[in-house]
């Protein structure tokens, strides 16, 4: 059952007896206030009716085509400013580009240092806001010590399997777990890079500022603390986060960011600097001073989201253990109507979801990381028309 902004204890609690599975990537047991800062570039923000249009009540999602397929864990989507999308493996340590038109795929080459394990390996990439200068590709990714951040120099130019040059590391110690690991990365309209991070099934670290675990992140370009942070000499953007793995910002700035829950209630929230979003003391809305709540819930086996994009005033959730797109008009901060899902079903476990410009989205499929049940073809990535 999704809820919009009102959790009762007698329905949380009915929900508590039938959810007794931990959310950590798909619902399974495992083996402060203010705006967003203001842009220099609305490179970022995706197209969008006026920011006082609320999106209509019902939409619709429509699969145009499949783009790939045969990816082996595909995790991170980043579309190319000249064209073509690269996506990152998981498993493999791996990232490859999609000629989006042909689905042809040239693997750029294998990101050293990442130890896949359980939720772990190589997770989200970026493009640098600079890209037509710099042809910086950013990579999140566990080691055998930690989670880090890294940037590797992009050249198209040389052999296939060979055009990622050596990883210059900008953030490290992350905390690193068989789960929750967090692992998402964007740039926002801000041109800064934020990051999304888990706690590796510590809860208190989510409440320690001093912990990047249990956090979302932002920085600059070359990791150091972004300016206009909530923390003095921080990267620690926001906190009190079980494991968010979908960062998205809409027409008006605002970021908005997915979380899984435990027992009972995954999260879409809005993310305010300094914010303090509850976990461990609150899993969906609590109601409690001093914690944001979210701007929607729903339980863990209708969701545990992965990926989110805004496209249409609507954010479009990923779902892996719900197996179904979820989509989320927005008013403002809050929901305009209720949460509809699709898909569901019908392509497995989603992972990612990214803005393909307009009324069109690229959907990432994860039916090969461990807990699916691929079939011919799997893993693959679809384009989508919504409204």
């Amino acid at each position: 059952m999704v809820q919009r902004r009102v959790v009762t204890a007698a329905l949380a609690a009915a929900v508590l007896l039938v959810t007794t599975g931990c959310s950590s990537d798909d619902g399974e047991k495992p083996d402060a206030a203010g705006s967003s800062p203001p842009s220099s570039s609305a490179g970022s923000s995706p197209p969008d009716r006026a920011a006082d249009e609320a999106p209509p009540a019902k939409g619709s999602v429509k699969v145009v085509r499949t783009v790939a397929e045969d990816l082996d864990t595909p995790w991170g989507l980043a579309p190319l400013p000249e064209g073509g999308l690269l996506v990152s493996s998981r498993d493999e340590g791996t990232i490859s580009r999609i000629d989006e038109k042909t689905g042809k795929r040239t693997e750029l080459g294998e990101v050293p240092g990442v130890a896949p394990a359980g939720e772990g390996g190589l997770m989200g990439i970026a493009v640098s806001p600079e890209y037509a200068s710099d042809h910086m590709i950013y990579a999140y990714f566990t080691s055998e010590s930690d989670n880090r951040i890294v940037r590797m120099l992009y050249d198209p130019e040389k052999p296939a399997g060979e055009q990622l040059g050596a990883p210059d590391t900008i953030l490290r110690g992350i905390p690193k777990g068989t789960n929750h690991n967090g692992g998402r990365l964007a740039f926002g309209p801000d041109r800064m890079l934020y990051a999304s991070t888990g706690e590796r099934y510590e809860g208190p670290l989510a409440q320690d500022k001093k912990s990047l675990g249990g956090k979302i992140l932002r920085m600059t370009p070359e990791g150091q603390p972004a300016p206009g942070n909530p923390f003095d000499d921080s990267v620690v953007y926001s906190y009190g986060h079980r494991n968010v793995q979908g960062l998205a910002w809409d027409s008006e700035q605002r970021l908005f960011a997915s979380e899984f829950g435990q027992n009972s209630w995954d999260e879409l929230n809005h993310i305010r600097p300094g914010g303090n979003y509850g976990w461990p003391e609150v899993e969906g809305e609590g109601g409690k001073s001093g914690y944001v709540d979210p701007v929607a819930v729903w339980s863990t086996e209708e969701a545990s989201p992965s990926g989110i994009a805004i496209a249409e005033g609507s954010v479009w959730m990923a779902g892996l253990r719900g197996q179904r797109l979820w989509r989320i008009p927005l008013d403002g901060t809050e929901t305009a109507a209720e949460p509809q899902a699709f898909l569901e079903g019908d392509h497995g476990r989603l992972r990612t979801v990214v803005s393909a410009g307009g009324d069109k989205l690229w959907l990432v499929t994860s039916e090969t990381d461990g807990r699916g049940s691929p079939e011919g073809g799997d893993d693959k990535i679809l384009e989508l028309k919504v409204s």
